[in-house]
């Protein structure tokens, strides 16, 4: 009784622990921080090529999410969170003794193939659990913090650094901390999950029985097997798919350090946006809230790491900002207020879903107008405001959406998550280069012009992101009512507290009388 009661609780919270900790550890791995450090680098090593080793992380991350949003379906997610854990410490080893640009490269690639599993393998880790009323909004809540407080993050450790390493292990105890919790989870798992296991298996089976029964009269067993087979491989291959778009982005940052023109990049990187957005469009979705997910990853992943990691950088004391001990408070606020708005929203009737998403949204597109009325800043409790504001919106809109998604169009959704972090920053990057240039043709240029060339670039990617913002949420509204008024309805819909799913459109209404189970087609 100790064993089949205790064990799954502590499991539990075991998960919720090491969201909490692996998720900020993914994403910090994302800014390239090099720079920071350059003057502490050996004179035989050219600051350019270690930039380009050192911003291999990202291509590899972005690369490697689909890849494990698919093992996790495979393979589960407890060994996959180990693997990844187990890269991110040897590298983080393997980083004090760093001595050249290739072992650079080779160590961040590890760096961001690790990160890549930590992401879709936290998030299929609170999917496995029946507690996903309260560790789902977690993993939301702590992804907007991660996202938001990254850059500030990767800084962090630099501050007064004697050695350039520290960039490749900022934090190897948090690392060290988190691989021992997910080996406790994996021991766990393998102790207590034998019993859930098959009890999903039995509910699986029988689920499939009765829709068998009501749809194919006299079917075989065998049938359902190659129809489970089947929907497993079409999932397979709208993960893979996802890497299309994250492909060309990894080749568009790579290339962007060999001094590419930024009219090219800033046009390329759009191009990729409307390919992700594209591929969101015109996808099929096999539970409500799928569509609307992917569209709202891509709208959070565009905007929040990408134009909070500006903002940062304007805040150092170096460039009339308080630096980074005068602006800890507005993260901490923020990655409070996100988790707890998450744990709200989380606990708001399924009626409301669609709302709240859309609403959250709209609280991210006024934390981008309130960077562009507030930043840069002198003082840091004014950045409070548009904080807040993302990490609040991006919080809602992702777990609202979390809510009707099954495990599949969940992490479909992730896969096009860091991709668009991809493309933010090339968008960002693009127009910053873009307004430098128009500084740098001024006869005398002075350091108050460069920095107010920052100033602009920021206040018009904001401006750029909330425009494209704004556009997800109408295409989601109209694709929403499109989708209901075709017809399109789920039994089943990967409902947190197993509450009747709605039909996905604006203005939802309760299915049949049949009951969600909080299982998705794609699980069968």
């Amino acid at each position: 009784m100790v064993k089949a009661v205790r064990v799954p609780v502590f499991l539990d919270v075991v998960v919720g622990l090491l969201t909490a900790v692996a998720l900020p550890l993914a994403v910090v791995a994302i800014p390239n921080t090099i720079s920071i450090v350059a003057a502490l680098l050996p004179p035989d090593i050219p600051p350019v090529s270690m930039m380009r080793a050192h911003g291999l992380a990202l291509p590899a991350m972005l690369l490697t999410v689909p890849l494990a949003a698919i093992a996790v379906r495979r393979f589960r997610a407890a060994p996959v969170l180990v693997a990844g854990l187990t890269l991110l410490a040897l590298a983080d080893v393997a980083g004090g003794y760093a001595e050249s640009t290739w072992l650079v490269g080779v160590l961040r690639v590890l760096h961001g193939i690790g990160a890549g599993m930590l992401v879709p393998g936290t998030l299929a880790a609170v999917l496995e659990r029946p507690r996903k009323n309260v560790l789902l909004p977690i993993w939301a809540g702590m992804l907007a913090a991660s996202l938001l407080s990254a850059q500030a993050l990767a800084l962090w450790p630099l501050d007064k650094v004697e050695s350039w390493r520290v960039t490749l292990q900022p934090y190897p105890l948090l690392t060290g901390i988190a691989l021992a919790l997910a080996a406790a989870y994996l021991v766990l798992w393998l102790i207590g999950g034998d019993a859930e296991r098959a009890s999903a298996s039995s509910d699986d089976t029988a689920a499939s029985a009765d829709q068998d029964a009501e749809t194919a009269t006299g079917s075989t067993a065998a049938q359902g097997e190659a129809a489970g087979n089947r929907s497993t491989r079409v999932e397979r291959v709208r993960l893979a798919r996802t890497a299309v778009p994250s492909a060309g982005i990894a080749v568009l940052a790579i290339g962007m350090t060999f001094d590419w023109s930024p009219n090219l990049v800033v046009i390329a990187a759009a191009l990729a946006l409307v390919v992700m957005l594209g591929l969101v469009a015109t996808g099929t979705f096999d539970e409500p809230g799928g569509r609307t997910l992917a569209f709202t990853n891509v709208a959070v992943g565009l905007v929040v790491l990408p134009t909070v990691a500006q903002t940062t950088y304007l805040e150092l004391g170096g460039v009339g900002g308080p630096g980074l001990s005068g602006i800890w408070l507005p993260f901490v606020l923020a990655a409070v207020a996100a988790v707890l708005a998450a744990l709200l929203a989380g606990r708001a009737p399924l009626s409301m879903v669609f709302r709240l998403t859309n609403g959250g949204l709209a609280v991210v597109v006024a934390g981008l107008c309130a960077i562009r009325l507030l930043v840069p800043q002198p003082y840091g409790p004014p950045l409070v405001v548009p904080f807040v504001l993302l990490a609040v919106g991006a919080a809602v809109a992702l777990v609202s959406a979390l809510r009707l998604a099954g495990q599949g169009s969940a992490l479909l959704g992730l896969s096009l998550c860091v991709p668009a972090v991809m493309a933010g920053f090339l968008l960002g990057s693009g127009i910053q280069f873009l307004l430098l240039q128009e500084v740098s043709r001024s006869t005398d240029p002075s350091q108050q012009a460069v920095l107010g060339g920052f100033v602009d670039a920021l206040h018009t990617g904001a401006l750029a992101g909330g425009f494209v913002v704004v556009v997800v949420i109408v295409l989601a509204s109209v694709l929403a009512r499109r989708d209901a008024a075709s017809g399109t309805a789920f039994a089943h819909g990967g409902a947190v507290r197993g509450e009747q799913v709605v039909i996905p459109a604006p203005t939802p209404s309760p299915e049949g009388e049949d009951g969600a189970t909080g299982e998705s087609l794609t699980d069968r």
